[in-house]
């Protein structure tokens, strides 16, 4: 039995797109993959449980900021929402990358807060948030390729 083989040329636009370490089948790309993963998962844990259950609850720490910005309870319970669909959404394949955006919008958003009303008391602590959802959304942004066919494909 004889073997033949095809070399394997690479083309200009193949060389241009490397594939990114998350996605790669080496050992580092398993580890970054199961780094990321831990990542989502304890974002998604802060995110559901010691950001959004506060304000869903009601718990008086919550509302006494709110109520302080004028926001009252249902703007803290929005906010609560927010959280609560971003953690869940981390932790969706489809959804990973658009969370992660969506959460740095929200903590821009608790960072311009902090400022405003509250001295930057705790202004550090979204800004802190934003850098580990900034390589979510872009470690996993091949996944919006794949919600825009869902959505163009339900419209």
């Amino acid at each position: 039995m004889s073997e033949t083989t095809v070399p394997v040329t690479r083309t200009a636009a193949s060389s241009a797109v490397s594939p990114v370490i998350a996605e790669s089948s080496t050992v580092r790309g398993r580890r970054a993959r199961i780094a990321l993963r831990t990542l989502q998962v304890v974002l998604a844990l802060f995110y559901v449980i010691a950001s959004a259950l506060p304000k869903l609850i009601a718990h008086p720490s919550a509302a006494e900021g709110f109520d302080k910005m004028g926001w009252g309870s249902a703007g803290m319970y929005i906010i609560g929402v927010l959280e609560l669909a971003g953690g869940v959404a981390l932790l969706i394949p489809v959804l990973q990358s658009v969370a992660a955006v969506a959460l740095s919008g929200l903590m821009v958003g608790a960072f311009v807060v902090q400022l405003t009303y509250f001295d930057g008391e705790n202004a550090a602590t979204p800004l802190i948030l934003i850098v580990p959802l900034a390589l979510i959304a872009w470690a996993r942004r091949r996944h919006n390729a794949d919600l825009l066919r869902l959505v163009r494909r339900r419209a």
